[in-house]
């Protein structure tokens, strides 16, 4: 699955030269953490609530608030936006965009294809893939199978569920320690019970079983 299928296309944006009331007033309205700034249709930088707690005055101040709003409305993006960009693009894969954010410790991306901002793409986004993915939400059957690490394997738990004219839709390998690996079916039916003798019969050990109705 590519970042394009997942990401948030049209992201709300603010201009650098806008304001922290400008971008509060944003935030809350769509409810959203963070905005991409953009400045002639290109990327220049991300503004979060983070950078605006971090730029505002403390609870301890002696300022009255009339003049912290003064302060707040003369303070603009530019000043307190992170400019230290990782962008990815909209034909790069899930998997990368999940790698990126993990390996520099961010909870979102900005997409940027030929230098201009796309969309975005969230740690929610990358979750919701992953449920897809594996079918969590489908009905259905769920069976984890251990099994031995090797050539051949899933060809014979493939061969042993089309004899009984189930469809995998989902799959998933899990390698583990030992030469075992644990697999994850995703099975079109809710009648697994021969089935599952069968699979034991073959020297497999069902592991896990989970329906979805």
């Amino acid at each position: 699955m590519f970042v394009r299928n997942k990401m948030h296309a049209n992201p709300f944006t603010i201009s650098p030269d806008q304001t922290i009331p400008d971008a509060h007033e944003i935030m809350s309205k769509h409810n959203v953490r963070r905005l991409p700034v953009v400045k002639n249709g290109k990327l220049v930088g991300v503004v979060s609530k983070e950078d605006i707690i971090q730029a505002s005055p403390s609870k301890a101040t002696t300022f009255s608030m009339g003049e912290i709003a003064y302060l707040l409305s003369k303070t603009k993006i530019s000043q307190i936006m992170s400019r230290n960009l990782i962008t990815i693009s909209s034909n790069a894969l899930l998997e990368e965009a999940a790698l990126l954010m993990r390996d520099n410790n961010v909870s979102f991306l900005p997409v940027v294809d030929d230098g201009k901002l796309v969309g975005i793409i969230t740690e929610s986004n990358i979750f919701d893939a992953f449920i897809e993915l594996l079918g969590f939400r489908e009905p259905g059957t769920r069976l984890t199978v251990e099994a031995d690490d090797a050539p051949g394997i899933m060809a014979n738990l493939t061969s042993i569920i089309g004899n009984y004219g189930a469809n995998i839709d989902h799959v998933a390998v899990y390698r583990g320690s030992h030469g075992k690996s644990a697999i994850v079916l995703g099975i079109n039916s809710l009648n697994t019970t021969e089935l599952e003798a069968s699979i034991e019969k073959q020297g497999f050990k069902i592991l896990y079983k989970l329906q979805n109705k």
